[in-house]
Formats: C-alpha cells, sequence, structure tokens
C-alpha cells in the first residue's frame, strides 16, 4: 500500500485550467491560488537557475512559520500567503519518502488554524488570523497536515479551507467577512474507515463564486458559494470515495463547466446550477491531481491501485464516457495510458508538452495533442519522493522532491537536468513563481529565491 502525501500540491496535482481562478488583468502579475494563474503552473519572464538555501546563495530571505502546512503560498500585489495548523505537541510528526502506511497521527492536542500573510519584498509577517482553535475533527495521515488545502484570492478576498474546521473569508488587510461549517469532512482510506489522512482540496475562485469540492467518506459534493457572502449557490452530491483533488473550471464558447478528478466519478458539472454533464468511472482509488485545460483538452490523471491512468478528454463530454475494457479512446476520450499516471502531483502542460511525474520521480512527456511519448527519465534516486506539484518558467520545469531538493529540467522532447537546487528542509508544497522569484514552502520556513 502506498502511502498518501497530502499537500495542496496535492491537493494538489493537476492543475492547468485555461479559465479559473481570476480574470482580473494584474493577476498575470500574481499567483492568486494553487497552481497560479488559472492553476496553470507557468510563470512569464525570468526565473532563476541555480540556488542554496543552506548556504544562503540566491535567497532574498527565509522566514519561520510556525505549526504544519502543505498548503502552497499565494501571492497578491505585496502578499504571500499560507496556512499553517499549529498543534500543541512540540515537535508534530512528519514522515516523508517512500512508504506504505494507512495509520492516522495520534495528537488529541489543541490546533490553532491559522491564514499568515507576509511582505512579498522582505518576508516579513504583516498579518495573521486564527480561523479555528481546537482538536482537529479528523485525523491526519504522518506525510499530511491539518492545512494542506491552498488559498484562494481574486484580488480583494482571501479564501481559505480547513475541511471539517470551515471555509473562511478575509480581506486583504486580514479583516473576515464570513465563514462556513460544513461539519465532518472525513477524508481516509475508502476501505479502512478509521484510517483518517485529513482533507486537502482547495477552493477556486471564478467569477464571484467559491467552488469546492468535498469527497468524504459521507455526505460529498461539489459546490458553489457566493464569494462576497459564503451564501450557496448550488450544492450537488457525489458519490465517491474519498479524493484530495482541486476542482478546475473550464470555458470556452459551448459551455462553463466544474470539472472533478474521482474514481466512481470523474465529471463535468454545469457552473452557472451545478448539474451533472458528463461522467467517467475507473482508474486510481486515490485520486489527487486538479484536472487541467490545455490544447483543448481536459487532462485527468490518478493513480493506486490496479490503474494510474492519462486521460485526454474532450471539453464537449456528454453522458457516460467510461472506456470499455479493450479501448483506449472513445468519441469524447481522445488518447490515454492506464498504468502512466500520477499519483500526487498535477501534472503540467508547457508548450505542446505534457509533464507527468510519479511520485517516485519517474517523470514522462508526451505531446499534449496526440498522446505521443517523447521520452521516460528518473529524477532522483529513486528514494526520495516526489508530492509538490511541477511550475514552468523561463524554459524550464521545476519539480521538488520530499527531501527539499528543486529538479531543473529543460522544456522539451529530450530530456536535460539543467541543475539541482538544495532548499535544506522537507518540502511538500508546491511553489509559487512571479516576478522572477519563487516562494518555497518548507517544513518550518517560508523561502524567496531569486537571483
Amino acid at each position: 500500500m502506498r502511502t498518501l502525501a497530502l499537500s495542496a500540491s496535492l491537493v494538489v496535482l493537476l492543475g492547468i485550467a485555461e479559465a479559473t481562478t481570476s480574470t482580473a488583468p494584474e493577476a498575470a502579475e500574481n499567483w492568486p491560488g494553487f497552481r497560479g494563474v488559472d492553476a496553470r503552473g507557468v510563470a512569464e519572464g525570468s526565473a532563476p537557475l541555480t540556488w542554496n538555501v543552506p548556504e544562503s546563495r540566491h535567497v532574498k530571505w527565509r522566514t519561520a512559520v510556525a505549526g504544519l502546512g502543505h498548503s502552497s503560498p499565494i501571492v497578491w500585489g505585496d502578499l504571500v500567503c499560507v496556512t499553517s495548523a499549529i498543534s500543541g505537541t512540540p515537535n508534530p510528526e512528519l514522515k516523508v519518502g517512500l512508504y506504505g502506511d494507512i495509520t492516522s497521527v495520534q495528537d488529541a492536542t489543541s490546533h490553532r488554524f491559522v491564514v499568515m500573510c507576509f511582505d512579498r519584498v522582505t518576508g516579513k509577517l504583516r498579518w495573521e488570523q486564527t480561523a479555528h482553535t481546537g482538536v482537529p475533527r479528523v485525523k491526519r495521515h504522518p506525510k499530511s497536515t491539518h492545512a494542506s488545502s491552498t488559498l484562494a484570492t481574486d484580488g480583494r478576498r482571501i479564501v481559505a479551507f480547513f475541511g471539517s474546521e470551515g471555509l473562511y473569508a478575509y480581506d486583504l488587510d486580514g479583516r473576515l467577512l464570513w465563514k462556513k461549517d460544513f461539519g465532518m469532512l472525513d477524508s481516509g482510506f475508502f476501505m479502512v474507515p478509521d484510517a483518517q489522512w485529513g482533507f486537502a482540496s482547495s477552493p477556486v475562485i471564478h467569477e464571484g463564486r467559491v467552488i469546492v469540492q468535498a469527497d468524504v467518506q459521507q455526505g460529498s459534493f461539489v459546490g458553489a458559494f457566493d464569494v462576497e457572502t459564503g451564501n450557496e449557490l448550488w450544492r450537488t452530491p457525489r458519490s465517491d470515495v474519498p479524493t484530495w483533488s482541486t476542482p478546475a473550471i473550464v470555458v470556452d464558447e459551448n459551455r462553463a463547466q466544474v470539472v472533478v478528478n474521482g474514481f466512481k466519478h470523474i465529471g463535468g458539472y454545469d457552473l452557472a446550477s451545478g448539474k451533472p454533464l458528463w461522467q467517467m468511472a475507473g482508474g486510481g482509488d486515490i485520486p489527487v491531481p486538479t484536472p487541467i485545460l490545455a490544447h483543448g483538452l481536459i487532462f485527468i490523471t490518478n493513480a493506486h491501485g490496479r490503474l494510474a491512468p492519462i486521460y485526454a478528454i474532450r471539453p464537449t463530454a456528454t453522458g457516460d464516457i467510461s472506456l470499455k475494457a479493450s479501448e483506449t479512446s472513445n468519441a469524447h476520450v481522445v488518447w490515454s495510458y492506464l498504468r502512466d499516471g500520477g499519483y500526487m502531483q498535477t501534472p503540467l502542460v508547457y508548450g505542446d508538452l505534457l509533464y507527468v511525474c510519479r511520485d517516485n520521480g519517474v517523470l514522462s512527456v508526451f505531446d499534449a495533442r496526440t498522446g505521443e511519448r517523447h521520452y521516460q527519465s528518473r529524477l532522483g534516486d529513486g528514494k526520495t519522493g516526489f508530492s509538490a506539484s511541477p511550475v514552468a518558467a523561463a524554459g524550464r520545469v521545476y519539480f521538488t522532491s520530499e527531501d527539499g531538493d528543486v529538479y531543473v529540467v529543460k522544456a522539451g522532447s529530450t530530456f536535460e537536468l539543467l541543475s539541482t537546487n538544495p532548499l535544506g528542509e522537507v518540502a511538500m508544497a508546491t511553489p509559487a513563481i512571479t516576478r522572477g522569484t519563487f516562494y518555497f514552502r518548507t517544513r518550518n520556513h517560508l523561502v524567496a529565491v531569486g537571483e
């Protein structure tokens, strides 16, 4: 049994939607949610090639962050923001690497669930708000945290999701605007319900709506809420195993839809009403990567159990589009692989290529339109895990290992490793990148790296 590594990077893990988080023009200079603008994971302009955090080389600042959190940093204007869960235990357990363990961490101390925003230039804390204080309603996996969902912002509000501890909206000065309690959202292994692993799906903001996906042991749903008031706009029940994926918004000339990962129900829902549009079943039974849109195709991948598929799906899909046993494509699925999908990481489309990295560091690169495989290679020594999702800039793709080494690969159809850069700490969160600077969330710090 492979371990579940939950992060917002997991939460990470397929997230390039061509119309997702914010439509504001200034969003291009920011990183407003999981995987940045429209969740593409791609930044314009320059980016550092080499750095060394332990040696303070190309480090702009490094700030301590209390507690544990796998949520990715978001950036808006002069703010860099993250969430954290601060336990009453001095050194809470966090076990990374390639191992199999379904048990939960036993920590019944009171936790503070906090949102923190730092100065983008100096790294100094600008404000901190405690969303909730109490013993977590649901336990977490040793590789997970109680703050694994990445924040989302539209430039006016910041939305935080702490699973069973609620959904919260703040203004950019840290004032609480509204909150919602969904009750217990119990994420864990569906075959062993007592194995609780913690919540990780991140909220998405689109045109005045907050979209959330809550696939849990009981009472699963996908829903839309008014970003100004928190009022429910629609909520559609789902029948699936627990899922740690962030939803994607897919908008084209035909329709706007919410696309979600799943095991029993991968599918699309009408953005305005929540009405189901299409669905498919089958794949990995621990779905984590976020669906992504590029070149007119929706890419879905997941893993664990019998299969680890990659699906390239037309956004015009309707009804049940599940592949039959002998099929690799049909009228709605353009191409697929059944055993090459990622477990933890959301893949990346950069240029014409789809990058899919498995949690053991095996990287496969495909032509996004046709599915032709260009190469397969390994990052690292095969002994370290990879949970953070890749990002790209300046003709390079950046992969962060759980051990805190960032592998820089030249973008293209042949493999070329350009550099390996240490962060000096465990790193599970997907980095943010804007204005030529990376913002890494490690176990105990927030780090700004740039030349």
